[in-house]
């Protein structure tokens, strides 16, 4: 399947979760948020979130700074 991870294309097996993408992307434990399609996904269901082909997943990680 393909889904957009930040604005680009990745090819994903299907049955990927959102935590599959999360792993790839080496995501830290904290200071993330994740949208699925524009909706934001809780930390909790990220093992649980399965992806569908077209999917636009967006990923933020906190920075601090000044």
């Amino acid at each position: 399947m393909t889904v957009t991870v930040n604005g680009q294309c990745w090819e994903l097996p299907d049955g990927s979760a959102l935590a599959d993408v999360l792993s790839r992307l080496g995501t830290p434990p904290r200071g993330v948020a994740v949208a699925l399609d524009g909706a934001v996904v809780p930390r909790a269901f990220w093992a649980g979130t399965a992806l569908r082909d077209g999917a636009s997943i967006d990923v933020v990680t906190a920075v601090q700074g000044g």
